[in-house]
């Protein structure tokens, strides 16, 4: 059983990534304090006897009247867990504003339209203000939109079904008790409620009579088998020794968990939050942690917002001393102040997000938050559970072995023969052994065998036995075979015989240890293992009951077989079972490797079923790391540990959680997949989050990306698609500030020596707007392969590099066209400023568009590397709009004048070594640096 103790770590060696730990810490603390008390007052339950609890709650085994459980009702609330609820629209509208980028736009245009409103009555509307406000609108619009219909789909992904529970309820005092069937959410405390297999489990419940019951707590656990409970009757229930933790006490059964078999009565003793399983939730709604995208973002932002702040009063100083115009010279500040923003960041962002989201939609994956498609593309470590992911999730019988461990089909034969003809409600394994054998087989048995009796299981036996006679062609047989199946122990301590080398010999000491052996053998490899044994009976018992023709048998045969039959019998072999692997989940995980993603397997299973599952897929165990061993490390130890590390097994929550938080401050970007309550603090403090539309509703509220089919080869796309995103944003914002600070560097030197403004504000806010419309087409682009091949994750000391590196190169020839404009076309005068502001605005707009595909790759650009054809026309579309403006009729609107003929040989000219040079400052940034993009 795993242990879902929470435990206190120890608290030296701290240790969490910056800009996280607090919250963090505060969350763990949280969780860890509420799951702790919640644990411990379900034990004092556990240990006391039934009868008293059911004196401390007020309640009686007949159940509570209606009008006590309404007033319970109104008393207590309803039976829910605490769920994170979705934003309003408007609260997700104003978020949307909330960006860097686009609060300096607001802030620039309601400077923009003060200073106009102060000469409103003499000067017309200043159309760089609606430029400005149209930015700010479709960006923020944008991403509203975007995470607005992502949100509504998740949200549909709920399932709008009422789930009900039989509850035993009293019409009123000294009224007979009935059964009734009520909606979950009015459970109360106190209530009796009746178990069959299929229930959910509607509240925590401390049994009262329990008969067989299997119950399903994988989503506590992480077990994928069903568990055990106690035979329990109320008039002899003396309660158990405390128990630390809730989910390995025999007589407790929990929110969450579902019964698979048998049957049960339990008095509810928490509802709602105070449910272990609402324990967890409680502290996982609210503000989450921030992810690697987070913190690179902003720190990218207030880098690009710092250089702005550092230029533009230096662009506003050097104007306003050159020209003596301030007021002009603030407004061409504010020009430059736009033109350094990458404004349209916010939209290319969430574009790029929403065409990734769109993308994994048709391979069924449903992205609730869009950042987290980049945080996927930047995972390079990924934790996953064992059971649905790297196997099947279902338990198919392995192999069939003789005493020695030989397989041998005989095993199987009378495994079938016991599995098939018992009456009960089959179990999982009961159900693999069955479905091991093919259908002509099964008319076969069902020809030759009838079924005489049955002895049921017990959980004290922990076997079960059939008894069947052999349908002769000259009528019954004189004989009737006994056929038990169960664990290894419990059936070699009936037996006295073994079928050894196709003989029956006496079971000695020697061999009873060898047949161990080959038990214990198959166990450690991670199999669940059963023995099988035999025992022939006389048809007829001369010193036991009879009876006459009928159901039971023809005459003479025992009315009944008991306990006592299961004795002297032969031991023929062994069952092994198992959760298969997934047959693509090795492809799928040398994927993963393949791309940078290392796979660590965090399970609440066993280490060796863990370890044997994670040897099929491809995935070296190494030394297992357990719940109990991280508990004795500090989290400096824990990093070290998880750095190498790759199986974790019978971890808990909040160890589940400090393995996420471990990695991170080892500076990984992390993500988590899971479905179990017991994965949504992990789930939550990743930086990705992944789940299914199968998990509990905790664990899919906590995650980020929800997979319609658990499929490690749609998770392998997903991360691909993720770096796409990511490489198409970081093209985008290196290009745009590259090229700004470029203009920049150019606007500082003309400033200084040209006695006019080298262009107007407005020529500056039109040229920014249309390179900014030409990298809208950047989220359709496409990457180099070798570039998908590795992690991604936001660096803001690389783009400050490439933007001092790369932004001064196209301010050479922003030069040599200022030198042309100025000495071989005349434009030395403010009389010529129009060629001058024309020529440089047309040979600024070109090259800043054309370098694009100068800088989109690290190969050579059209011969080895070509971008998207949305690229290729939306470049193409602009530079052509930017030819045509001098000669359009809004060149006069713009302060712009036609070009002479001469100057366009020298403009393919300064194109042309444009883009030599750049390539040649693109291979040595390559080689000085290790890095492009």
């Amino acid at each position: 059983m795993t242990t879902m103790t929470p435990t206190t770590p120890p608290t030296k060696g701290t240790l969490a990534p910056p800009g996280r730990r607090p919250r963090r810490e505060r969350r763990a603390a949280e969780l860890e304090a509420r799951t702790r008390r919640v644990a411990g007052r379900l034990a004092e339950y556990s240990a006391r006897p039934a009868e008293q609890v059911l004196c401390d709650l007020a309640a009686t085994p007949a159940g509570l009247s209606h009008r006590e459980a309404a007033l319970r009702r109104e008393r207590d609330g309803a039976n829910t867990i605490a769920q994170e609820r979705p934003a309003r629209w408007y609260v997700q509208l104003a978020k949307a504003f909330w960006n860097p980028f686009i609060l300096v736009l607001a802030v620039l245009v309601v400077v923009m339209y003060g200073q106009w409103l102060q000469v409103a009555d003499t000067e017309p509307f200043d159309p760089k203000i609606a430029i400005l406000g149209a930015m700010v609108l479709i960006s923020a619009g944008l991403r509203f939109w975007q995470e607005y219909r992502s949100g509504a789909a998740a949200t549909a992904l709920r399932a709008l079904v009422t789930t009900t529970t039989a509850v035993q309820r009293r019409a009123g005092r000294g009224r007979a008790p009935a059964t009734v069937e009520v909606p979950m959410a009015d459970v109360v405390t106190g209530d009796v409620v009746r178990l069959a297999a299929g229930d959910l489990v509607p509240a925590d419940l401390r049994l009262l009579a329990a008969k067989d019951l299997m119950v399903s707590q994988a989503a506590l656990s992480g077990e994928s088998l069903p568990v055990a409970k106690d035979d329990t009757k109320l008039a002899t229930d003396r309660g158990q020794d405390t128990t630390a933790d809730p989910v390995e006490a025999g007589n407790l059964v929990l929110t969450g968990t579902s019964v698979t078999s048998g049957s049960a009565a339990g008095v509810v003793v928490a509802t709602g939050s105070d449910t272990y399983l609402g324990s967890m939730a409680g502290a996982l709604v609210g503000e989450r942690p921030e992810t690697g995208f987070d913190i690179g973002v902003r720190k990218v932002s207030f880098l690009l917002i710092r250089f702005m702040m550092v230029m533009v009063p230096v662009v506003f100083l050097i104007n306003g001393l050159t020209k003596g115009d301030w007021a002009e010279a603030f407004t061409f500040a504010v020009a430059v102040a736009v033109g350094l923003t990458p404004e349209m960041l916010p939209m290319v962002v969430t574009t790029n997000l929403a065409r990734g989201a769109v993308a994994l939609s048709r391979r069924k994956v449903v992205v609730k938050q869009l950042n987290a498609i980049q945080n996927l593309g930047a995972m390079d470590v990924l934790c996953t559970d064992k059971t649905g992911t790297l196997t099947e999730d279902r338990i198919v019988l392995d192999r069939y072995l003789d005493v020695h461990g030989r397989p041998d089909t005989e095993v199987l034969e009378l495994a079938y023969l016991n599995s098939h003809f018992q009456t009960g409600l089959r179990n999982l394994m009961d159900q693999a052994v069955i479905d091991r054998m093919h259908e002509a087989e099964e008319v076969v048995v069902d020809a030759r065998f009838t079924l005489v009796d049955e002895i049921p299981f017990d959980f004290a036996r922990r076997r079960m036995s059939v008894v069947l006679r052999r349908n002769d062609l000259d009528g019954p047989a004189a004989e009737h075979l006994l056929i038990t199946k169960g664990a290894v122990e419990e059936v070699l301590d009936r037996c006295d015989r073994a079928v050894h080398a196709g003989d029956t010999v006496e079971l000695t000491d020697a061999l009873r240890d060898t047949v161990l052996r080959t038990a214990e053998d198959h166990a450690r490899q991670g199999l669940r293992v059963l023995a099988v044994a035999t025992r022939t009976l006389p048809a007829t018992a001369p010193d036991g009951p009879t009876a006459p023709d009928g159901p039971g048998g023809p005459e003479g045969t025992p009315a009944c077989y008991t306990v006592a039959d299961e004795a002297g019998l032969t031991l023929i072999g062994f069952l092994a079972f198992l959760d298969p692997p997934k047959r693509d989940a090795a492809e799928a995980l040398r994927a993963l490797a393949d791309n940078g993603v290392a796979v660590k397997v965090v399970t609440g299973d066993g280490e060796l079923v863990a370890a044997r599952v994670c040897e099929q897929v491809g995935i070296d165990p190494g030394t297992p790391v357990t719940g109990a061993g991280i508990d004795a490390l500090d989290d400096l130890e824990l990093l070290e540990r998880a750095r190498t590390a790759t199986l974790f097994a019978k971890v808990n929550p909040v160890q589940k959680a400090r393995i996420v938080r471990a990695l991170q401050a080892d500076g990984h970007t992390v993500g988590f997949l899971g479905d179990g309550i017991n994965d949504a603090a992990a789930l939550r403090d990743a930086d990705v989050g992944i789940s299914v539309d199968t998990a509990v509703d905790i664990a899919k509220e906590s995650a980020d990306i929800i997979l319609l089919e658990k499929d490690l080869t749609v998770l392998g796309q997903g991360v691909l698609r993720g770096r796409l995103t990511f490489g198409n944003t970081i093209k985008y914002l290196k290009l745009t500030a590259s090229s700004n600070f470029g203009n920049v560097f150019s606007v500082l030197a003309a400033s200084a020596f040209i006695p006019f403004q080298p262009m107007l504000a407005l020529q500056l806010l039109v040229q920014n707007l249309l390179y900014d419309i030409s990298q809208l087409a950047t989220p359709w682009d496409r990457m180099d392969a070798d570039y998908l091949r590795t992690p991604r994750r936001w660096d803001a000391r690389g783009i400050r590099r490439f933007m001092l590196v790369l932004g001064p190169t196209s301010s050479v020839f922003d030069i040599t066209t200022f030198a042309l404009m100025w000495y071989v076309f005349g434009a030395n005068s403010e009389v010529h400023q129009a060629l001058f502001q024309s020529g440089w605005f047309v040979e600024g707009l070109l090259t800043q568009t054309l370098v694009v595909h100068m800088l989109r790759t690290r190969r050579i650009p059209f011969v080895r590397s070509r971008a998207a054809w949305p690229v290729l026309v939306m470049t193409a579309l602009v530079m052509a709009v930017g030819l045509w403006l001098p000669f359009s009729p809004v060149a006069g609107a713009l302060g712009m004048q036609a070009l002479p003929a001469a100057y366009f040989p020298w403009l393919a000219a300064t194109l042309a070594a444009y883009c030599l040079l750049t390539q040649g400052v693109k291979g040595w940034y390559i080689r000085r640096f290790g890095e492009w993009l």
